[in-house]
């Protein structure tokens, strides 16, 4: 099952209890062991230091988790982000990444001043199954680099022989506790048990496999606070602008995204406009301090629910133990096996996939089928912001196609004589077409209305067909009444002026049933 697929997990009493703050500080340690691997890959993506990868993961996880709109995400470096910044830092140096991470924070604090984030909920939920399917492969497809090894002249080769039956092994052991024990207490993290029991059998048999230390060491001081040294000048805005942009594209929508996904899995609510705010300032502050700037992390939040998060506290505790991993247990970290982590985010892996996409791929309509593709695939060749982007526009070109195709009228005569047109279905540049073809004027009377009680004027487009109907009413010497017209749609006439020349038959009372004597023959539909 899909973390989007399964029924929310019941809404926990969140009270400070002694039980509920070990729960949150458990799922914290989990999460921030997990988090170490993931920033140092990261950094290593982006081609910077592990520790700006670290320290980013400390700052954004720790101001996210304050002040961020979805209690339980957790936030940090990643690898969407990371592939947009190598082109940058290897043209233009670290330095112009820290500027370019604090314009990425401006941005993104704007788009939550102008409470742009409710736009999310444009995103259609065949994006959203592409979004977890797309970001589930790209986790995984992560993971796989822990099975090369250095071949000693620049390049990596895949693990072979005992070396890869060992590291296969100790990953089948953790995702078998963090599988088993959830049946038997509930009690404990199984992804923090996981670590732990593998952890302990490497170490106490000696057993030769990768550590977090072969990948880097990751003990470090304070991060102190810098202010990027790039010339304050329009050429160096001309760079680091382009990069900002895509960064807080990105970075908002992952977050935005995660934040619906955490949502709906908690049962619970949260606040978009808060959560851009909140990554706006945790990215100015990390972009200060020498870090690479993130976002939200949809692993590592899947990681804080299941094991039973549902405050801020277990973002605080991630951070915090972050840093003291950095600052005091860095030997200790580095001893853990790299195949216990990626025994944790295949299971990641596992629960993130929409699993049930694929059960239902024949029953819903080929356009969201072909969405649900697209925007996964994208997603991992290509970025999340253009897969989201792609995904939109399919979706309402869809939508539009579909909508043009429902209007109709019904046809019939008034106690006047006069000929009646009752519309259906919107009148908006897709439907202008059908629109115009329900018209018989050579054989119309001379006084003709259009009746618009289930039907909607949206655009200028569909002013612009009426316009036109009129005239060749004209034309012909006829007259042409538009009549039961919304007031959004009336606002719609009054903007236009002396666009459109039609007479409106004044009813105040249209929202209740009138009797006007019309008689009413079969639809007509467009072609």
């Amino acid at each position: 099952m899909s973390a989007r697929a399964e029924a929310p997990a019941p809404v926990t009493s969140t009270k400070l209890t002694p039980n509920r703050i070990k729960i949150e500080l458990l799922a914290g340690l989990t999460v921030a062991l997990a988090l170490v691997p993931e920033a140092v890959a990261f950094a290593f993506v982006a081609g910077v230091n592990p520790l700006v990868g670290l320290y980013a993961a400390f700052f954004v996880g720790l101001i996210t988790a304050c002040f961020g709109g979805r209690p339980g995400m957790i936030s940090g470096a990643t690898g969407a982000l990371a592939v947009v910044m190598v082109a940058l830092v290897a043209q233009h140096g670290v330095e112009y990444l820290f500027a370019t991470v604090v314009l990425m924070g401006i941005i993104q604090i704007a788009v939550g001043l102008l409470r742009w984030g409710k736009f999310i909920r444009m995103v259609p939920h065949p994006v959203m199954l592409g979004f977890v399917n797309g970001l589930a492969i790209v986790i995984f497809l992560a993971q796989l680099g822990q099975f090369k090894v250095d071949d000693g002249a620049g390049g990596f080769n895949w693990m072979t022989g005992s070396d890869l039956y060992l590291m296969l092994g100790l990953v089948a052991l953790t995702m078998a506790v963090i599988w088993f024990l959830p049946r038997l207490t509930g009690a404990f993290p199984a992804p923090l048990a996981g670590i732990l029991v593998v952890s302990a059998l490497v170490l106490g048999f000696g057993l030769d496999t990768r550590s977090v230390g072969d990948l880097a060491s990751i003990a470090g001081g304070l991060p102190e606070f810098h202010i990027p040294t790039v010339p304050l000048t329009w050429e160096t805005l001309e760079i680091i602008l382009p990069y900002s942009v895509v960064l807080a594209a990105i970075g908002l929508i992952e977050s935005l995204l995660t934040l619906n996904l955490v949502a709906d899995m908690t049962n619970t609510k949260g606040g978009a406009s808060r959560e851009c705010l909140a990554q706006g300032a945790s990215n100015v502050v990390t972009g200060f301090f020498g870090g690479m700037g993130g976002c939200a992390m949809i692993g590592q939040s899947m990681i804080n629910v299941k094991s039973g998060a549902r405050t801020r506290i277990s973002g605080i505790a991630a951070a915090l133990f972050l840093l003291s991993f950095v600052l005091f247990a860095a030997p200790l970290i580095e001893q853990i096996p790299v195949a216990a982590l990626v025994g944790v985010m295949f299971m990641v892996v596992i629960g993130t996939f929409a699993w049930t996409s694929l059960k239902i791929m024949h029953k819903i309509p080929m356009t969201d089928a072909l969405v649900i593709v697209i925007v996964t695939c994208v997603t991992v060749y290509a970025d999340l912001a253009m897969a989201v982007v792609v995904g939109v526009i399919i979706s309402a070109l869809a939508y539009a196609w579909n909508a043009a195709s429902r209007i109709d009228a019904r046809t019939g005569i008034s106690k006047e004589g006069w000929k009646v047109y009752r519309l259906s279905g919107p009148l908006f540049f897709g439907s202008v077409t059908g629109f115009q073809d329900l018209f018989d004027i050579n054989t119309d009377p001379d006084d003709v209305v259009v009746d618009f009680m289930d039907s909607r004027v949206v655009d200028h487009s569909g002013l612009e067909a009426i316009d036109a109907l009129a005239s060749k009413y004209v034309a012909a010497g006829k007259r042409l009444h538009l009549r039961h017209l919304s007031r959004d749609c009336q606002k719609l006439l009054e903007k236009a002026g002396n666009l459109v020349e039609v007479s409106v038959l004044e009813d105040p009372d249209y929202e209740v049933a009138v009797d006007y004597g019309d008689k009413f023959e079969a639809p007509q539909k467009s072609n």
